[in-house]
């Protein structure tokens, strides 16, 4: 007869097994897909973003900080936390060894949006310029926003270039193409 041991060994054995064997199958790998593209889950963090910092306890230190040029946001206690290029759960694990440092026993951190960076809009729309971001954006809700074309656009095409890129991407304009934060989105003009 086997041990108690032997079979709560090939219990954890199986266990792992199975769970390696979820984790492979394509709706597995999808649902990782889906959540690390969400913009909650894996939004980068930059410059003129902000972020509502909550430290349980420390109302001094709880409110909105935006980051600045640098990439740093400036909290009470735990001096200039680098942020740009990190996601809301890193800012979070950061602050709180930076305030773990100085006089604040055991915080408890939570970091999440306000508002982020604007996306900005050129060429042969009405109102050309830096528009406030939203989460959902498209290039059509884009131009909308920026008053429509102008009578010399190419409404067929749009340009666009993605924060921190230097390579324009053309995209036909009754595409659903996301915008993210920082972006630059420039209509043509059309050739008579």
């Amino acid at each position: 007869m086997p041990s108690l041991r032997r079979l709560a060994g090939l219990f954890v054995l199986s266990l792992l097994t199975f769970g390696a064997v979820v984790a492979d199958t394509p709706s597995g790998s999808a649902q990782q897909r889906l959540s690390a593209a969400s913009p909650s889950g894996a939004y980068i963090l930059g410059p003129t973003d902000r972020v509502r910092l909550k430290v349980y306890g420390e109302p001094d230190i709880t409110g909105e900080y935006e980051i600045d040029a640098n990439g740093n946001v400036s909290i009470p206690l735990a001096g200039q936390v680098k942020a740009a290029g990190l996601t809301t759960k890193q800012l979070e694990r950061n602050i709180t060894s930076a305030l773990a440092k100085g006089i604040v026993r055991d915080p408890r951190v939570n970091v999440e949006m306000v508002a982020y960076r604007p996306f900005y809009i050129l060429g042969e729309v009405k109102k050309s310029g830096e528009y406030p971001y939203r989460v959902g954006l498209t290039v059509l809700d884009a131009v909308a926003t920026a008053g429509g074309y102008t009578y010399r656009a190419n409404e067929s095409k749009v340009y666009l270039r993605r924060a921190g890129s230097t390579v324009e991407e053309i995209y036909p304009m009754d595409a659903p193409v996301l915008l993210y934060p920082g972006d630059n989105v420039r209509v043509p003009e059309r050739y008579f």
